[in-house]
């Protein structure tokens, strides 16, 4: 790695937009996260994304779709869209997809399904996957109350939880060489 400045976009929801990625982080941070958003909003406004050119994209959406009762296909075929769409139109860019967190424990089943889609599937992009399930669930697959103070958004314990996983996960990510595309000839 070069002395440079790595441009990641931090996408998702309010768990990305909460977190004050640009002082946790030391590189140029653009932040995606709109509160309330799924994966049909990531996917409405991924132009923007692909428009701010990062280095990295670090994901980090579903949870809110399975609270509006969308199904887990239906998260799962979204997620690895933005993926697929991430990788065609940002060939050089490294991907890390962040599991959904755990949240109220009558969320715990469908979480999980999702998460063992979308961790088997981000190979296929030459994406790299996080798994904040062991850091942050309780036995029961409850958001443990140590890092929440409603079930579902991260306090600064959570959010230092999440760091402690990211960091290490970011310098993981950067181990890889870059990605690169397909030569473009012109006309074609």
């Amino acid at each position: 790695m070069t002395d440079a400045t790595t441009r990641i976009a931090f996408v998702g929801d309010s768990l990305i937009e909460g977190g004050n990625w640009d002082e946790w982080i030391d590189d140029e941070v653009i932040n995606h996260g709109v509160g309330g958003a799924t994966t049909d909003d990531v996917l409405a406004r991924i132009e923007r994304i692909v428009d701010a050119d990062p280095d990295e994209v670090v994901l980090l959406v579903g949870t809110n779709d399975l609270s509006a009762r969308r199904s887990v296909e239906h998260v799962v075929r979204n997620v690895e869209t933005i993926m697929v769409t991430l990788r065609r139109d940002l060939p050089g860019a490294r991907l890390l997809l962040v599991s959904i967190p755990p949240r109220g424990r009558e969320f715990a089943d469908r979480i999980q399904d999702a998460n063992r889609h979308l961790r088997q599937f981000v190979a296929t992009v030459h994406g790299q996957y996080l798994d904040l399930w062991p850091v942050l669930a309780l036995e029961d697959g409850e958001l443990s109350p140590e890092y929440t103070e409603d079930r579902l958004h991260f306090s600064t314990a959570g959010y230092e939880a999440v760091l402690g996983e990211l960091r290490p996960a970011l310098e993981r990510l950067r181990e890889q060489p870059p990605m690169s595309g397909a030569i473009r000839l012109p006309g074609y």
